[in-house]
């Protein structure tokens, strides 16, 4: 059995995986996501027209299933998501959050800080942020 805090650890190192939400009608939508994991959480970047969006505001309860097939590895969160506001100026707090989202991903600054958070303003982004509740999975290596 793999403990929280390990499957945190791991997954941080992968940086993809699939988001599951839950449809108005209970049935699953899954969706490829890049992530950062902070911490006790996971921090998903994404837009505010997505229907995967509008499932996780009527219902956060999510899964974030990552993987590793070469190892046959596995982790699925069961989680609840917490939405930010979306993106609204340009010097909002959740455009300097998706700041943050940006260099913890990529490991560098933006080349252009102007264009990025105009960007993300123009496309609608927020942040979601992961609660795990509970892990399955196994880790091999």
């Amino acid at each position: 059995m793999v403990e929280l805090a390990e499957a945190l650890e791991w997954a941080a190192g992968r940086g993809t995986g699939t988001l599951i939400t839950l449809r108005s009608d209970g049935r699953a939508q899954s969706s490829d996501i890049a992530y950062v994991v902070d911490s006790d959480s996971m921090l998903i970047s994404v837009t505010a027209d997505r229907a995967k969006t509008a499932n996780m505001r009527r219902d956060p309860r999510i899964v974030v299933h990552v993987s590793h097939p070469t190892s046959w590895s596995y982790v699925s969160f069961d989680a609840l998501a917490e939405l930010s506001p979306v993106a609204a100026s340009t010097d909002d707090e959740t455009v300097d959050r998706l700041v943050a989202y940006y260099e913890t991903m990529r490991g560098e600054p933006h080349p252009d800080w102007d264009e990025y958070r105009q960007a993300m303003v123009d496309d609608k982004r927020l942040l979601v942020t992961v609660r795990p509740q509970s892990v399955v999975g196994m880790i091999n290596g």
